[in-house]
């Protein structure tokens, strides 16, 4: 009998688990449930900034779940999870059956516990309905004057979006600096000073105390050292709580997220968790952490769909990693670029916009930060192959002295120390991968295959 298979969630981990399921298995019966359209949550800021329509956010569409023979409820929730008698109830109370459950239900924004946050024009931007809030908030208006409460990543991909646009930005940080979870002082001082100087208003060491509302429906936000800020609309991105109330009582066992193992099982064989909402492997530790980025949601989902298909695959463990631009700068950290040890290498030059750190643990990369412009001495590059040596745990041997001497000669490290064909030998799930097979308007890609990576993979013939 076939196999029936139940996904929570529209995200990169939901579709990606959904596509890898039905490449392995034609008969199985697929259920996929979310409250929106399956879309990526990382190209609503180019749909704010006008670069692209609200559609081509969108993953997947009715046409393509037709096409994988995939029963989409769109629109629905999952208000209860039974393993016991492997049903999830819905929204609108049908229960539905299952042999095999993912649960990708990923995350959602925090509110904030100020008088005042109930206002129209205080709200969050974390989803489709976010976006098109905003958008409807400020259509009329030439140079909005937007304020954001919180500086961290997503908030900052957003802060992005808006400049493009020339709207009047303003920032609100607790904490004593930009991006704290993402860069140290050194760095996130260089963005400080790059936000201001394009004219963001930015108030760090801050919290927000009240929101008021004017007669004209402009807000007056009170912060706790005294100052004022009138404002158009405020949003408010002071972080993020992973979705786990429907599983009271199920017997999954969570922590910050759903405990799940290196085959992305949780403690029952037959439910997965996969993206935001899973608590996993962490490449090159024991530890288990949730990391809510959408290179994870990728590798969790295919993980997910092959073992939930029936093949056993392991996963490696994800790598904590942020690459932001923000607002023109460019940032990144890898790994474990908060770690305290003295065997780092950093260049720091303020004035020049340029900062790198690598952490090294013995002859291995084992965390990264960067930040400067994306033109300065290749570092878009330098970054990606900084990736990489963390990805693959490449042992440098004598090339860390070399990059010591001469660290922005990234590549030849790069090369000489054999990182590219370790990239290129390693697959995810020990065979070539496939590309998504959604496109919109079911177009075709016009790029083909090519060889261009060889400079990157092979060295130079002496």
């Amino acid at each position: 009998m076939a196999t029936q298979h139940v996904i929570i969630g529209g995200g990169p981990a939901a579709t990606n688990a959904m596509e890898t399921i039905r490449e392995l298995d034609q008969q199985a019966t697929i259920t996929l449930i979310s409250d929106e359209p399956a879309h990526s949550r990382m190209a609503l800021p180019y749909w704010l900034s006008s670069q692209i329509p609200a559609a081509h956010t969108h993953t997947a569409d009715a046409a393509f779940f037709q096409q994988l023979n995939v029963d989409a409820r769109i629109g629905q929730r999952v208000t209860a999870v039974d393993p016991n008698g492997q049903t999830v109830t819905l929204t609108d109370g049908d229960k539905l059956a299952f042999d095999k459950l993912l649960i990708a239900t990923g995350s959602s924004p925090l509110d904030l516990p100020v008088p005042g946050n109930e206002l129209a024009g205080v709200q969050n931007l974390w989803s489709l309905g976010h976006t098109q809030q905003l958008l409807d908030a400020t259509k009329d208006a030439e140079q909005p004057r937007v304020l954001m409460i919180g500086a961290g990543f997503i908030g900052f991909i957003m802060l992005n979006a808006m400049h493009k646009r020339g709207w009047n930005l303003s920032v609100v940080e607790r904490e004593s600096h930009v991006l704290p979870r993402m860069l140290n002082a050194d760095a996130a001082g260089m963005v400080n000073s790059w936000l201001t100087s394009r004219g963001i208003d930015l108030h760090c060491g801050a919290a927000v105390e009240s929101i008021a509302e004017e007669s004209d429906g402009s807000k007056v936000v009170t912060l706790d050292n005294g100052t004022t800020l009138s404002v158009d609309v405020v949003i408010v991105a002071i972080g993020i709580k992973t979705n786990l109330d429907f599983l009271d009582e199920s017997g999954i066992e969570t922590n910050q997220g759903i405990l799940v193992n290196e085959q992305m099982q949780t403690n029952l064989p037959n439910i997965f968790a996969a993206g935001d909402v899973a608590e996993g492997p962490v490449l090159g530790s024991d530890k288990k952490e949730v990391h809510p980025i959408q290179p994870t949601a990728v590798d969790h989902g295919r993980i997910a769909g092959t073992n939930m298909a029936g093949e056993t695959v392991a996963y490696r463990g994800s790598l904590s990693m942020n690459i932001l631009d923000c607002c023109g700068l460019q940032t990144a950290s890898f790994g474990r670029w908060d770690d305290t040890s003295d065997d780092v290498l950093t260049i720091s030059n303020p004035t020049g916009l340029v900062y790198r750190k690598l952490i090294w643990q013995e002859d291995q990369v084992v965390g990264a930060l960067f930040a400067g412009r994306a033109n300065d001495m290749g570092m878009l590059n330098d970054l990606g192959m900084v990736k990489g040596m963390l990805q693959t745990q490449a042992r440098m041997g004598a090339w860390k002295e070399f990059l010591q001497e001469n660290p922005f000669d990234i590549r030849r490290a790069y090369i000489a120390a054999g990182v590219p064909q370790q990239l290129v030998s390693s697959t995810l799930l020990g065979r070539p991968s496939q590309p998504r097979k959604y496109r919109f308007g079911g177009k075709v890609s016009a790029v083909q295959a090519n060889q261009s990576h060889t400079v990157f993979v092979d060295a130079k013939s002496s």
